[in-house]
């Protein structure tokens, strides 16, 4: 290795050997974990915006009841249906597509079908949604932040090559018993094959400052009816409009640009058209401490 090459390593970001621990004969996924941990982080934090607000107490994890389950059905649709060759194309795995527990989760189907899941508990609740969204839209940029983890141990969703001190070390993992390259279940091994941009890290620093932003201006603008959620979507949209441009994994192309690119751009206008016409002023916290019943709960 040229002494240029070995000062580049020297000065990047090691990758992890694994991403999946074996307690006994039960595999412990490191992306599994974060993805629980956000959920976690997001209903805890949610709920005590909630209270802050006015809101009555386990309504955040009443809600997450159908939000939570929803959005991991969305989000794994949305992957599938952006990614069908991977699985129905030629050579490919079907069956694989069930197997959410190796990654693979797009944030464009979380939302949506956890909208409509949190909808349904926000309608059971006798609650505004877009209250309950407000109150929930840093938790869910920091859960972001959290799940990004699960791609640094996957050794996925990078970009292209770079010389950066925080370039991504990209090693080989193969199967130990069988020598057979396996990028989810093996062991890393010999030296880094490539350094490359972590656009998972840049897309993770980029969530926290999107929480902040959306922390700030609650505070400074009372923001409510729904506002202080468009403000997250639309700061969200931003940073995924241009990470996912350095992106270097295979994607769906539309108009020679991937999806999620031209999904971003369409996202974050209809996210500051909501914020330029939703009302002013926040929900008085009478109308968010009420459980009444509900047409679905009859």
């Amino acid at each position: 290795m040229s002494p240029v090459l070995t000062a580049m390593f020297f000065s990047s970001i090691p990758s992890p050997d694994r991403g999946v621990w074996y307690l006994g004969p039960v595999p412990i996924r490191a992306y599994a974990l974060c993805i629980i941990a956000a959920i976690i982080v997001a209903i805890l934090w949610g709920e005590r915006r909630w209270r802050a607000r006015g809101g009555q107490a386990g309504a955040v994890t009443d809600i997450a009841v159908f939000a939570v389950p929803f959005g991991l059905v969305g989000g794994r649709l949305y992957h599938v249906a952006t990614d069908w060759e991977k699985y129905f194309g030629p050579g490919g795995d079907p069956v694989a597509a069930l197997e959410v527990w190796k990654g693979g989760l797009g944030i464009w189907g979380a939302i949506a079908l956890g909208a409509l899941g949190a909808w349904i508990g926000c309608r059971r609740r006798g609650i505004p949604l877009p209250a309950m969204a407000d109150a929930v839209a840093p938790a869910i940029a920091v859960a972001q932040a959290i799940g990004r983890l699960g791609n640094y141990f996957n050794q996925e969703l990078y970009g292209g090559p770079t010389s950066l001190p925080w370039g991504l070390e990209i090693r080989e993992r193969v199967n130990p018993a069988t020598g057979i390259p396996d990028p989810l279940n093996g062991i890393a091994q010999g030296p880094p094959v490539e350094v490359v941009h972590p656009t998972f890290l840049y897309e993770m620093v980029w969530d926290l400052g999107v929480a902040a932003l959306v922390i700030w201006a609650d505070r400074r603008f009372r923001l409510g009816h729904g506002r202080a959620f468009a403000l997250y979507v639309a700061g969200y949209t931003a940073g995924r409009f241009w990470i996912e441009l350095m992106r270097a994994d295979p994607a769906t192309m539309v108009f020679g640009l991937r999806i999620n690119v031209i999904t971003s751009a369409v996202v974050f206008i209809a996210a500051v058209i909501y914020l330029a016409v939703a009302p002013r002023g926040r929900e008085e916290p009478d109308t968010l401490a009420k459980r009444k019943e509900s047409a679905l709960a009859s």
